[in-house]
């Protein structure tokens, strides 16, 4: 399944894309963010750091048994801060479609497009 962000910022292309991996999971709307969690990465380039960001929320929803619905990432440097919002996986009102296993190198890039907007995007495993 591929998953993309668009945005202003680099960041902002990283949150957006977050948002369409719990997407491929359950309705977006259905996930209240009451709960913040904080990740960090790091990598030697934007392609793989985007690769490690989607993996770290594939690993907080499986051993948290969480989903989120709003994230917020900062890059410095080859490292991200990000924090995520969600809740606890409740079967009968998110109805989860699929469980994602991991973000791919498949069609994986990071690009300004044609209006100047931040592009991320992969393909994650499900």
């Amino acid at each position: 399944m591929g998953v993309r962000g668009v945005g202003a910022r680099e960041a902002a292309a990283f949150e957006q894309a977050a948002l369409a991996l719990t997407a491929v999971v359950t309705n977006l709307a259905s996930v209240k963010p009451e709960t913040q969690i904080e990740v960090m990465c790091e990598a030697p380039d934007d392609e793989l750091l985007f690769v490690e960001w989607l993996n770290a929320v594939v690993y907080e929803m499986a051993v948290r048994k969480m989903l989120f619905s709003r994230f917020r990432v900062e890059i410095r440097g080859g490292e991200l801060t990000g924090r995520m919002w969600g809740e606890a996986v409740d079967i009968m009102r998110h109805h989860p479609a699929v469980e994602v296993k991991g973000a791919t190198l498949t069609t994986l890039a990071i690009h300004k497009n044609e209006r100047g907007q931040w592009v991320a995007q992969t393909v994650v495993d499900v």
